[in-house]
């Protein structure tokens, strides 16, 4: 408990200094921290029940892209100010670090499983931003008829 406990806290502050990178206004900083500490605990808990990383994470980007497009209507800014913060406890550094560094060393088995990672991560990223957004551009035009 005490692990995962640590693990949202640094999801939060790792979203609270890319929000402050990113020059974001100061009044939504919290919420887009608030944003990649939810990610991050949505994330645990998906892999947690599911055993797997790509469907763990494309719940959990999935979630991050509704967040976003849910504050930005709230606060009346774009969706990417909260987006963006709330998806960076998800970005796969360190899998991408072993695979370049294994690579570098020639150990090819091992730099095609992180590989592999990376790829299942940046790819459910991708999948469930798009699943989000696609569905939501759908029920813009549903609504307009």
């Amino acid at each position: 408990m005490e692990e995962i406990l640590i693990q949202l806290a640094t999801a939060f502050l790792g979203s609270f200094g890319f929000s402050l990178v990113f020059g974001l206004r100061f009044r939504w900083v919290l919420h887009a921290s608030l944003g990649g500490l939810c990610c991050w605990g949505i994330y645990l808990l998906a892999d947690s029940r599911l055993h797997s990383i790509f469907a763990a994470c494309l719940i959990a980007s999935a979630f991050a892209a509704l967040y976003g497009e849910i504050l930005a209507r709230l606060c009346k800014a774009p969706a990417t100010v909260f987006f963006v913060p709330s998806v960076i406890p998800l970005i796969p550094g360190g899998a991408l670090y072993y695979t370049m560094s294994y690579a570098v060393q020639g150990d090819w088995a091992a730099a095609s499983h992180y590989g592999s990672l990376t790829m299942q991560y940046a790819l459910a990223i991708a999948a469930g931003i798009s699943l989000v957004w696609a569905l939501g551009s759908m029920r813009t035009r549903l609504r307009r008829r």
